[in-house]
């Protein structure tokens, strides 16, 4: 099952550059660095950010007050050397030169395949940057404009290449001031599309597609109506991602994606939607929200991305601090689908820089918390394979804690693990009856691969009544089952 490691390449690279004394690129990161991140469990990292950034984008955000005063915020001492520009306005998707350009990602590359590490890379389906090519050689790819629109509404417009067009945007919120929205509508546009994600296909093994649910023909039409001109009788994404597997058959599609789309992208051919309703209720819900959540279809569950950070979301050591954090770290882990976890969420870190950083402050690690993740990733790797079942706890006479618990099994061969959080910040306890019928008429000893404590049980209790839980608020265990009885 894929598990994702996103970096923030720029910044990851000016660190390692300022820890070894001097200037290092994707194709110098040494050895022992891309050992540091092949841990246990994970098989794809996200070099998020490596294209080139606009220039022209830069300008506008250093003239924009409110994205200043963000980038002041996360680094109070920022200066204009450590402004880039966001790597989500796009240049030309072509590696940074400063990063080390395409022979530097193919370096890097290599590194990772040698550890068995796939890559992936970034799309922007939706908009360019201002000083993009396709301006002044294929106008008719982005959403047009006239000088009557830019006089009326100079926040949604933009003048560029003698020409105006469109400010990309979201349909629920102000139009981006750095980019141009290009025209899912437009043939040439997905033909372009194509192009591009073929060429992102040659240098990585899959890639992470920006805000994908922008492209589908029905929310495009509702946000751009007649500008964007006819609906194609073939969606955008339907019409792209077979014709890029011609080409790449196993090249990995990951949708950044909300509204409850993530269905919908899945059947238009994504591998991975990001689960952001899941993130929502493990933030701000109770356990009985998470466990209705968890009642989907597998199918459609094995194809989400479990997450509680990444770059557009708060860091989680703030958004989930202390136990609470670890229980949904547990939770998210453990479960079916593809899990991502972000570069600085091990250690603790609770600043968000802004994409358009270089930079951003140094920061202790919390030590205990990254011991925690070491033994939760190893725990995670060895629980998910094979078949997942939620389970349901049974409550104890005369006690309603059970409604606290989450818990599921895996079943693979003869490898079996039990997995229950309180996701509650009361103690609570119940009884888990065990799907393997097997257990009876034997005596099993239980290991927490958490904690390496062991528990011995008789099997009839396992399968009938089940097993007794009693968990403190935000506590777990992450137990191995085996399937032969204890001598």
């Amino acid at each position: 099952m894929t598990v994702i490691l996103e970096i923030n390449t720029l910044v990851w690279l000016r660190e390692l550059s300022d820890r070894h004394g001097r200037r290092i690129t994707l194709g110098e990161v040494p050895g022992e660095v891309w050992d540091g991140i092949a841990l246990p469990g994970i098989d794809t990292v996200w070099l998020m950010g490596v294209w080139e950034r606009s220039p022209a984008g830069l300008g506008i955000a250093l003239r924009d007050e409110t994205l200043m005063a963000s980038f002041r915020a996360a680094l109070p001492d920022v200066t204009e050397a450590d402004l880039a520009g966001s790597p989500y306005c796009v240049r030309n998707y072509v590696v940074d030169a400063s990063l080390g350009g395409p022979e530097g990602l193919a370096a890097a590359r290599a590194q990772l395949a040698a550890r068995g590490l796939r890559l992936i890379l970034d799309h922007v389906p939706n908009h360019v940057a201002p000083d993009h090519p396709w301006l002044t050689a294929h106008p008719d790819r982005l959403i047009q404009g006239t000088p009557d629109d830019l006089a009326a509404a100079p926040d949604a417009f933009i003048e560029a290449g003698g020409r105006v067009y469109a400010r990309g945007r979201d349909p629920y919120f102000p139009p981006w001031p750095d980019v141009v929205q290009l025209n899912a509508f437009a043939e040439d546009l997905r033909a372009a599309t194509v192009d591009t994600l073929v060429s992102i296909g040659d240098q990585a093994d899959g890639v992470r597609c920006d805000m994908a649910m922008l492209m589908m023909n029905d929310v495009f039409a509702k946000t751009w109506g007649d500008r964007a001109g006819p609906v194609p009788a073939e969606d955008f994404w339907p019409y792209v991602i077979p014709r890029v597997r011609a080409r790449h058959p196993d090249l990995l599609f990951v949708a950044e994606a909300y509204w409850d789309l993530e269905q919908p992208l899945q059947q238009q051919g994504f591998d991975h939607c990001y689960d952001k309703r899941l993130y929502d209720r493990l933030c701000h819900e109770n356990a009985d929200s998470v466990r209705a959540h968890l009642g989907a279809d597998l199918a459609y569950q094995r194809g989400l991305v479990r997450f509680l950070e990444n770059h557009d979301e708060p860091r989680a050591a703030t958004t989930l601090p202390g136990a609470r954090g670890q229980a949904a770290a547990i939770a998210v882990a453990t479960l079916p689908g593809a899990t991502l976890w972000h570069e600085g969420q091990f250690e603790g870190r609770r600043v968000r820089p802004p994409v358009f950083l270089s930079r951003r402050p140094p920061e202790p690690a919390d030590e205990p918390l990254h011991d925690f993740y070491g033994r939760l990733l190893g725990a995670a790797a060895a629980v998910r394979r094979g078949e997942w079942r939620p389970l349901t706890p049974t409550a104890l006479p005369d006690n309603d804690t059970h409604g606290g618990l989450l818990a599921w099994t895996w079943t693979h061969e003869d490898t079996r693990h039990v997995v229950v959080v309180n996701y509650a910040d009361r103690p609570a306890q119940a009884r888990l009856p065990l799907p393997w019928d097997d257990l009876r008429g034997g005596h099993h000893r239980l290991t927490d691969l958490l904690t390496d404590r062991t528990y011995d049980r008789d099997g009839d209790e396992l399968t009938g009544p089940g097993l007794f839980v009693a968990l403190d608020a935000w506590d777990a265990h992450v137990l191995s089952v085996p399937a032969r009885e204890t001598s």
